[in-house]
């Protein structure tokens, strides 16, 4: 068999132990629709358009708006995976569809769904990624390293010039992450939570109560591969619509498509949404890194360049 079909059979089992994973401790597989109203207002992703029923429809970035309103119908422990679209992305970590595995817990913390994290993280790799040159430790529990931490560390970056730039001047808050953070963190033998994002990069996690400078948002990196995104959510539905007004304006000041704001979504929250945490991780990349490769092309059945 070739290495290329090998690692689809490897595929296949992994996919069926993040089921059987969820499955054990009580989640709920839900199915949401691919062609939504509104992709999402982040500034950093652009959506596919279609047209359904005379009106504008988009592929769905990511299932997390109609998740989140089943946690506000009552449901507990959710979870999906399934298909989403991202217009532009191409490259070895990329793809404009892709694999994502979304999942939430009501009542919970950013740290229940980080302990669930790494422990999905462990199980589908066994405890290491082994790669060509090297190892990196998947045992939990993961390393948990804030922002301020990484920035002042990393790249000689206090924690009152980090937070300057990550309002005033965020590209070069975004440069100072992937040429000195990310390679830093890429070099260490484990795996690592960031965590602590400033507000302005809280997307839609929810600010820290006690330091409303930071928002309680994570990534996972393992062998400098960023896996997920996850948060403890937002659950105000007056602060979320002004962070969706403010998208809109920053996507309209860029000159990208401004997409229209998920009124549902926002009814939901009005109508109560519990404290809850969620996840969306990167399911192609896992696989990849389980299969001993950071090339998603290397695990996919096929890919952009190749359908």
């Amino acid at each position: 068999m070739s290495e290329r079909l090998s690692r689809l059979e490897a595929r296949a089992r992994l996919v069926a132990s993040c089921h059987a994973f969820f499955s054990s401790r009580g989640f709920v597989h839900v199915d949401t629709p691919t062609l939504v109203p509104c992709p999402g207002l982040d500034v950093h992703l652009d959506a596919f358009e279609t047209n359904a029923r005379g009106a504008p429809r988009y592929l769905t970035t990511s299932p997390e708006y109609q998740m989140k309103r089943l946690l506000t119908e009552g449901m507990k422990l959710i979870y999906q995976v399934s298909r989403a679209y991202r217009r532009g992305e191409l490259g070895s970590r990329h793809n404009p569809e892709f694999s994502i595995l979304e999942f939430y817990r009501a009542n919970a913390t950013a740290e229940d769904v980080m302990r669930d994290t790494e422990q999905l993280c462990a199980r589908l790799t066994s405890g290491k990624v082994t790669l060509a040159d090297r190892a990196i430790d998947t045992r939990p529990p993961f390393v948990r390293m804030t922002v301020r931490e990484a920035y002042e560390r990393f790249a000689n970056t206090s924690e009152s010039e980090m937070l300057r730039l990550a309002v005033e001047d965020e590209d070069t808050f975004y440069r100072l992450l992937v040429d000195q953070v990310e390679p830093a963190l890429a070099a260490l033998p484990h795996a690592v939570f960031l965590c602590d994002y400033p507000a302005t990069q809280a997307s839609l996690a929810r600010k820290k109560p006690a330091d409303p400078r930071y928002a309680e948002r994570f990534e996972l990196y393992v062998a400098g591969v960023e896996l997920c995104n996850g948060f403890g959510e937002l659950t105000d539905p007056e602060e979320q619509a002004a962070r969706f007004a403010s998208d809109q304006e920053e996507r309209k000041k860029r000159g990208l498509p401004v997409y229209p704001i998920d009124e549902r979504f926002l009814a939901a929250l009005r109508a109560g949404m519990p404290a809850s945490g969620g996840n969306a991780i990167g399911l192609d990349r896992v696989i990849a890194l389980a299969c001993g490769t950071t090339n998603i092309a290397d695990v996919m059945t096929f890919t952009d360049e190749t359908v």
